[in-house]
């Protein structure tokens, strides 16, 4: 009797080890992400909105220590120390409830409001707190603080359609959140509980009240010196929400359309995409007389292959939401580029060479340039700057069609 007892007990055990083992769901958030992308220094170049419109980065690896010691320091100073509730925290709110006659204090931990938040925020009952409980224990089990703390900042409220802490840091400060001071990290730290304090014009007093009373905690914890948080007292809060830097649009939208939802670092360098870009948009202006619209820039270092610039077109004017870097293009366009490198390293060309460029018939083909004219002569860099048909048929008979197909098959 007692053995069988015994194996109830266990298999009991068993099946509510299991089940709590299968509480959480993979993965823990349903959530979608804004696509964001980077240059080679970190500089953001641009971002699209996640697909349910909201400002959602992905997560981030580790966060900066003056938002994690600004959290911690608002929301769960023991959160090191416990194993996803706080007994101290939880029966000192449970005293004051009662002492009060209403809710007046809570003892969510940060591991709680990330369970409270993958589940959508669900109404605050005494049955869902206690559930939460359950699954932040299952959460500390199953992730390192580290992670539960990404988890956090990653979907946390900070107002209006901005959600996480890096989307926030980008929005309302315009900058990468290993570049904010105390003073920004703190009012970003005040936000989840109180996201409606950052609307522009509105609760400005409260949201620098509930700021300063935070950097005073920091100071008398010494997290900071006396120093840092006079100075902090003195910064102000954001007005309005920042737009993000487009600096890549095209760029931008393509690894939307391709791998939306996720972070993608380019080689690209910010402030020759930005001078990509006015260049581009300098020369088109100027040629709008003859009808000339739109154009595109991909700029490649050739010691290492690095695309340190991708213009995709104009940033205004008739259809500059093309990116032309994608258009299709003639293939005799596109393979003569190649047939000049092949030329220049077979030593069978020289860019300063002059290349006929007369009327030519070969058998029954008759090549012509687009213009409809020929030079006569014309320096060979020249003639493919102005991708001119007749030289490149000349250079290709001179090469050989096998040579040139041996070659482009080297390449790939």
């Amino acid at each position: 009797m007692k053995s069988k007892k015994k194996i109830f007990f266990v298999a009991l055990l068993l099946i509510f080890g299991l089940r709590f083992y299968f509480l959480l769901p993979k993965p823990l958030f349903n959530a979608s992400y804004s696509t964001v992308v980077f240059a080679e220094g970190g500089e953001l170049l641009g971002a699209r909105m996640a697909k349910d419109e909201q400002w959602r980065f992905p997560l981030l690896d580790t966060l900066p220590s003056k938002f994690e010691k600004a959290i911690l320091t608002k929301e769960d100073k023991y959160f090191y120390y416990h194993l996803g509730i706080n007994p101290v925290s939880l029966f000192r709110a449970i005293w004051l409830n009662v002492k009060e006659g209403k809710v007046v204090s809570g003892a969510s931990t940060l591991s709680m409001q990330v369970i409270r938040m993958s589940r959508g925020n669900p109404p605050r009952t005494i049955l869902e707190k206690l559930y939460e409980m359950i699954l932040a224990t299952r959460l500390e089990l199953g992730y390192s603080k580290a992670e539960i703390l990404n988890l956090y900042a990653a979907h946390a409220p900070f107002g209006g359609n901005v959600v996480g802490f890096e989307s926030a840091s980008w929005r309302y400060y315009n900058r990468s959140p290993d570049n904010l001071s105390w003073a920004e990290c703190a009012t970003l730290a005040v936000l989840p509980n109180a996201p409606g304090l950052i609307h522009p014009g509105r609760n400005r007093p409260l949201l620098i009240e509930k700021r300063d009373e935070l950097l005073k905690a920091l100071w008398e914890e010494e997290v900071i010196d006396e120093d840092t948080y006079r100075l902090a007292l003195l910064e102000t809060i954001p007005d309005r929400p920042a737009d993000l830097p487009q600096s890549a649009p095209h760029l931008v939208e393509y690894f939307n359309q391709s791998n939306s939802g996720e972070r993608h670092f380019t080689t690209l360098n910010n402030s020759t995409q930005i001078k990509a870009q006015s260049l581009l948009n300098e020369h088109v202006n100027r040629l709008r007389e003859n009808h000339i619209y739109n154009g595109g820039i991909l700029l490649i270092e050739n010691k290492t292959g690095g695309v340190k610039a991708y213009v995709g077109n104009t940033s205004a004017g008739k259809d500059h939401y093309n990116n032309m870097l994608l258009t299709p293009r003639s293939s005799g366009s596109i393979l003569k580029p190649f047939l000049y490198a092949s030329m220049l390293s077979s030593g069978e060309l020289l860019p300063s060479q002059l290349v006929p460029d007369v009327p030519t018939f070969l058998g029954g083909f008759k090549p012509e340039n687009f213009v409809n004219e020929f030079d006569g002569a014309v320096p060979a860099d020249e003639a493919l700057a102005r991708s001119l048909n007749v030289p490149a048929v000349l250079q290709l008979r001179s090469y050989s069609v096998p040579r040139f197909l041996e070659r482009l098959r080297e390449l790939g």
